[in-house]
Order: C-alpha cells, then structure tokens, then sequence
C-alpha cells in the first residue's frame, strides 16, 4: 500500500502561481501519477495525469498553465500551477493507480485563488 500526501497549497492572488508536491511513502515508477481538482459542489475531475511509462495528457482547462512531473528517486510527483485564475480553486488530490484494486488518494491540499 502507498500513502500520499499533498502539499503547497494555499491562497494566491490570480495570475500567480503554487507547486503542488505529492509525497509517496513507498516506490511510484509502477504507478500512473494523476492530479484531480474537487470544487465546492462540484464533481472530482482530473487535472493532469502522468503514466508509467512518461506520457502526459493535461484537462483542457489547465493546458499551457499547468505542468506535472515526477522525480521517482524522490518518490515525488509535482503540479506546477501557473497563471492562476480563481477557477482554479478547489481541493487538490494526488492519485497512485496502478489498477482498480491498487489506486491509492492522498487527503487533498486547498487551492485559493482570490484577490
């Protein structure tokens, strides 16, 4: 089993930007590596999602703002957030998925975006 936990969240005026880090406390390389976004009352929907074997597909929403990566010998993946706007805001998860029966959630981290 692998836990996560999400960190580098927090309030930001729009326009900025926040790394979010996911730290894993077992080995991710096997893992697919997926970012998700919860808003208030509304769905978890994916953000960006980094496979195995280093292909990467990004929400039409974040494309050219967003960037996720992977240290693997940290056992780290990150979301680099740039030009932030306030739709963006929403509760962070990280997910490890390797299968139905192996995908692990971190507990989240807040986004803010506000002036």
């Amino acid at each position: 089993q692998v836990q996560l936990v999400e960190s580098g969240g927090g309030l930001v005026q729009p326009g900025g930007s926040l790394r979010l880090s996911c730290a894993a406390s077992g080995r991710i390389s096997i893992y697919d590596m997926v970012w998700y976004r919860q808003a208030p009352g509304k769905q978890r929907d994916l953000v960006a999602h980094l496979t195995s074997g280093g292909n990467i597909a990004y929400a039409d929403s974040v494309k050219g703002r967003f960037t996720i990566s992977r240290d693997n010998a940290k056992n780290t993946v990150y979301l680099q957030m740039n030009s932030l706007k306030p739709e963006d805001t929403a509760v962070y998860y990280c997910n490890a998925y390797y299968s139905p029966s192996r995908s692990y959630w971190g507990q989240g981290t807040q986004v803010t975006v506000s002036s």
